[in-house]
């Protein structure tokens, strides 16, 4: 038959499930990716659906673009539709501010101290029953200087972002997270070099081109458990603006040939599809060990795959690697050549001053948990009892300082102190707490692993 004027389209999210024989030149000649737009599409997207609402002058459709991280375009119309819900409920509010003042004295109270609850109860719901029942009653349209004034302001937006999920997180995608800088204590120098890795290229790309410079295509965080390695991953994207996937290595492996290598291939392509994005591998030492002679074909797939994948990420822009790992001595050498994991980043036990920053950070500057007068944070950060302590050990060692604070503090109660209820002004974490928590914790990294890690800090002081 002639099919000169017959175009056939199809359309799936679930490319791989199709039968081969259909992508095939001949039928389906022609496969176009439609991607998670980024910040820049994002704002072409809701300057074409806010064309015919009513906005202020100056509303910045910028950072509203940069707010919906992972938002595609139907979210994006489902958020304007929200907002202008949120915008007539807030007019409507307002309207409604007289009625419920006539409201609250629809219905007298009873005293008595047994039923004055149950009367505040019936009070207040007979109330909200009296306003809606007027406002169903009234007839009357908003005048003209309020229909004048009436527009959806960018607060109207933030409270639809709390109702309206991105398809993106739905499926899967991360999106940018809410660590900061200021949750990590120390690490200067690991964070300059992040900052030159991924913050560089993200915030001035054309100085890289005109030096023509490529940005690396991976960091590897090495060091012992417990120092920061996912925080500092976190912190880096949200400073970025990226996008944000973390992947735990174990959790792609599965006992069945092929799927090993089908949620690699899918991590990458859902990388791809929410670009700028950081793909965070954590304990990446079980996904790519070591490959030999004796390793099962399954691992060594795996191995092969991701190798495949981290070289095909040289021609696309704003998708860049992070990996943590506290073995790298046993990652395959092939995954840490230039043009995959080319950058190591040795992230070390906290020195004094640094242990110091950490514990200001987890304290909140020493006001949460509020300390008493002879607590010294730096007198704790140089305790020789420290030494060797990671930053979740100090974080532990805190913890356990404020449970022996509670625990003490409701003992007193029991034995007859009276406390107000929902007070908490006189719970203070004094030095003989902490002085208790030191004998409960311990260093998580060994004597043993300690020199492990001296050995591998010098190898890649090099």
């Amino acid at each position: 038959t002639m099919t000169t004027q017959i175009l056939v389209i199809g359309a799936t999210n679930r490319p791989d499930s199709l039968d081969p024989a259909l992508r095939r030149a001949g039928r389906f000649d022609r496969e176009i990716c439609l991607g998670i737009p980024d910040e820049a599409a994002r704002l072409r997207i809701l300057r074409t659906l806010c064309r015919k609402l009513v906005l202020p002058e100056d509303f910045d459709y910028q950072q509203l673009a940069r707010l919906t991280p992972g938002y595609v375009g139907a979210d994006l119309m489902a958020l304007c539709r929200e907002a202008a819900m949120a915008a007539v409920n807030r007019v409507l509010l307002k309207a409604r501010e007289p009625l419920q003042e006539q409201a609250q004295n629809c219905t007298p109270g009873l005293t008595g101290s047994g039923e004055q609850m149950v009367a505040d109860m019936n009070h207040h719901q007979q109330g909200e029953l009296w306003t809606l029942v007027n406002l169903l009653k009234t007839t009357e349209t908003l005048s003209e200087p309020e229909l004048v004034s009436l527009s959806i302001l960018m607060s109207d937006f933030q409270e639809a972002l709390t109702h309206v999920q991105p398809s993106a997180k739905r499926e899967g995608f991360a999106t940018i997270p809410d660590v900061t800088w200021e949750n990590v204590g120390a690490l200067q120098e690991i964070r300059e070099e992040l900052t030159m890795a991924i913050l560089g290229p993200v915030r001035s790309p054309q100085h890289f081109k005109a030096l023509g410079l490529t940005a690396p295509s991976g960091v590897l965080l090495a060091g012992p458990p417990g120092c920061g390695k996912t925080l500092l991953a976190k912190a880096v994207a949200n400073e970025s603006g990226l996008n944000f996937i973390s992947v735990k290595g174990p959790e792609l492996l599965n006992m069945y040939v092929g799927e090993s290598e089908r949620a690699v291939r899918q991590v990458f392509q859902r990388g791809r599809n929410s670009a700028p994005c950081v793909i965070f591998f954590d304990e990446i030492d079980a996904l790519c060990p070591r490959r030999s002679g004796h390793d099962s074909g399954a691992s060594v797939r795996v191995v092969n795959q991701l190798l495949t994948e981290m070289d095909g990420l040289e021609g696309r822009q704003q998708v860049f690697i992070m990996a943590a790992t506290n073995r790298p001595d046993i990652i395959d050498p092939a995954v840490l050549r230039p043009g995959r994991l080319d950058k190591t980043l040795y992230v070390g036990l906290p020195g004094p001053a640094d242990r110091l920053s950490i514990l200001l950070t987890i304290t909140k500057g020493g006001s949460k948990p509020r300390l008493e007068p002879d607590v010294s944070l730096e007198d704790i950060a140089f305790d020789e009892r420290c030494n060797c302590f990671s930053g979740a050990d100090l974080t532990a060692l805190v913890r356990e300082a404020s449970v022996n604070t509670l625990r003490a503090f409701l003992k007193t109660s029991h034995n007859g102190a009276t406390h107000p209820i929902g007070s908490t002004a006189d719970v203070r974490v004094g030095k003989q707490n902490f002085e208790e928590a030191f004998k409960k914790i311990r260093p998580s990294v060994s004597k043993k692993d300690q020199l492990m890690y001296e050995q591998l800090r010098e190898s890649l002081s090099r």
